[in-house]
């Protein structure tokens, strides 16, 4: 234990800023982040390297291979994985729902992040899932009502057409050859099957495509058939996006979706459009962060996490007491997340204050190393006056193009329906908006009115595709896990800098604090039974996981030697290629 008054806690805690000068960074003051890290640059490599593929299912890594062998570069397999991912690995992600697509370019080290975050439709209504008492319904995750306009078709077709160098047909063949000859159906799918049974049981098409003749789960092995799904990528192969966003397919998804109570038209389709946006950049003991900006929350609160931790020395302190200031950051970060942060095209976010160092240094004053602190005492969500199920996969190629892509319909299976004829489930995304101010979604996670519902809006997401460079080498990195993405990330950063291996990074065991409710979660052996007293004795609530979660999809690459490494989750199924 370090004493809190000790000199070393004075120099771990970094230096003092006033409650005033905290108002000033919240306020824009002119100048009050003109001190802001200036993110490092990272030494150029020259060494000749393979490319790599690591994503949640093989079948899908080996379809980013195929066209990386084609002569296609990372954008161009990053299509083909996201696409081959809506085949095999339907419960987490799929053309009816959306992502995020970071993306670095070695020839001129350009970087941007194509949004393809879902939508609101343009008849959505900021109380549509209160009742007349202002109590939440289940409208949010249950029918086509929870569903928002999907992204990712769009995203496919300017990937293909802006950054890639093979068309759009042939990124998207290994996916259609999946969808019509099928794949096996393995244990992690057979085990969302099951968990969604009821679920998929109540659309016809969703319960054809994944369910026996008597309504239960296939068995594993059992050959998993997608014709119509392969009939849209088709469309979109020989289309582009208007495959998906006009025409037949349209025609049918806006059937469905209103035939089952849903609010889509023709008009919310056609006018989608992918937004690019300029990724957050930030640094850590030298390390160059890139990642997610908003509607992402895991890129800022990634950041803000880091710049509190970069004024204490982890070398100096147990493990107990890094795990403890690890813990604190995440509250406070995650804190910010619920407070500020929505779709930047419609709210101001004070984003550079919140990256500030000297914003940082005032939340880092008011964490001690020998007491948690409740999350009660931290400023907090007010209510207005009278506001896992994802998937994650890195791409790199010889040239050093990077992707890092995190793709998603929300909880598994989305709303689990199936418009008829399209092979598409639909996501349940309208529930990453905060329905009412304060209160959870799905996840635990509270909001406020800069994430409430809106027409044409883009919900906050918490999906977190990062890239991590050094003068030593690079990382990309992303994880599913709902509102744990961030904290998982946040742990690779750490354990990256740290000299970790993507073998070792990717099986790391988690542990995750999101501000309310206020209590560590923690999956099996991420804690000894030494530091689960320590914890406790400093005042934090401790949660043990039943589960698992997380499915974390990694690439690194050692400059000097040119080594590549591509490392899966061993909580998965997946499976990391180098070419």
């Amino acid at each position: 234990m370090i004493p809190q008054n000790s000199p070393r806690a004075r120099r771990l805690a970094g230096p003092l800023i006033s409650i005033f000068a905290i108002a000033l960074i919240l306020s824009g003051a002119p100048g009050a982040w003109a001190d802001a890290a200036r993110p490092a640059v990272a030494a150029r490599p020259a060494v000749a390297h393979k490319g790599a593929v690591a994503s949640a299912y093989p079948l899908a890594s080996q379809a980013g291979q195929e066209i990386l062998a084609a002569g296609g570069n990372a954008f161009d397999a990053a299509v083909a994985v996201a696409a081959a991912l809506a085949v095999v690995e339907p419960s987490s992600s799929g053309v009816g729902g959306g992502g995020f697509f970071l993306l670095h370019r070695q020839s001129d080290g350009f970087e941007t992040m194509v949004d393809a975050r879902e939508k609101a439709p343009g008849a959505a209504t900021r109380d549509m899932y209160l009742d007349k008492a202002g109590n939440e319904t289940k409208g949010s995750t249950d029918g086509p009502i929870s569903a928002a306009i999907p992204g990712e078709p769009a995203a496919f077709e300017y990937l293909a057409r802006k950054y890639g160098k093979l068309p759009l047909k042939q990124s998207l063949q290994p996916a259609i050859r999946l969808a019509r000859e099928g794949f096996p159906l393995y244990l992690r799918l057979q085990f969302a099957i099951k968990a969604k049974r009821e679920i998929l049981a109540r659309s016809p098409d969703a319960a054809k495509a994944f369910l026996t003749a008597d309504g239960n789960a296939p068995e594993v092995g059992a050959i998993i058939r997608q014709p119509e799904l392969a009939n849209t990528l088709e469309a979109m192969a020989t289309q582009g996006a208007r495959g998906f966003y006009e025409g037949r397919v349209a025609e049918q998804l806006v059937a469905g979706v209103r035939a089952g109570g849903g609010i889509w038209t023709l008009a919310d389709l056609k006018n989608y459009r992918v937004v690019e946006r300029k990724p957050l950049v930030g640094e850590y003991h030298g390390a160059r962060i890139v990642t997610a900006p908003p509607p992402s929350s895991g890129g800022i609160a990634v950041l803000d996490s880091l710049n509190i931790l970069a004024g204490f020395d982890f070398h100096d302190v147990d493990s107990a007491t890094r795990k403890h200031l690890i813990v604190e950051s995440m509250r406070r970060a995650y804190r910010d997340r619920a407070i500020f942060l929505g779709d930047p095209d419609f709210i101001k976010m004070p984003l550079q204050q919140l990256m500030s160092v000297d914003y940082a240094a005032g939340q880092r004053s008011s964490i001690r190393a020998d007491k948690a602190m409740p999350s009660d005492l931290l400023p907090g969500i007010e209510s207005e006056p009278k506001g896992m199920n994802t998937t994650h996969f890195s791409v790199l190629d010889a040239a050093g193009n990077r992707a890092a892509v995190t793709i998603t319909v929300n909880l598994f299976f989305g709303n689990g329906y199936m418009p008829t004829g399209t092979g598409v489930l639909l996501n349940n995304e309208m529930d990453d908006f905060s329905a009412k101010a304060g209160a959870p979604n799905a996840f635990g996670l509270i909001g406020n009115t800069a994430n409430s519902i809106a027409p044409n809006k883009r919900s906050l997401s918490s999906m977190s595709p990062t890239f991590v460079e050094t003068p030593k080498g690079l990382m990309i990195i992303g994880s599913p896990g709902g509102s744990t993405i961030i904290s998982q990330v946040l742990l690779g950063v750490l354990n990256y800098v740290d000299g970790m291996t993507a073998a070792d990074i990717v099986k790391y065991p988690h542990y995750h604090h999101q501000y309310m409710p206020d209590e560590i979660g923690y999956e099996p052996g991420a804690l000894t039974d030494a530091e689960i007293a320590r914890l406790q004795s400093i005042g934090h609530k401790l949660r043990p996981s039943t589960r698992q979660w997380g499915n974390m999809q990694v690439v690194t690459w050692d400059f000097a030697s040119g080594k590549v490494d591509a490392a899966s989750d061993p909580r998965g199924e997946g499976e990391g290629l180098v070419y």
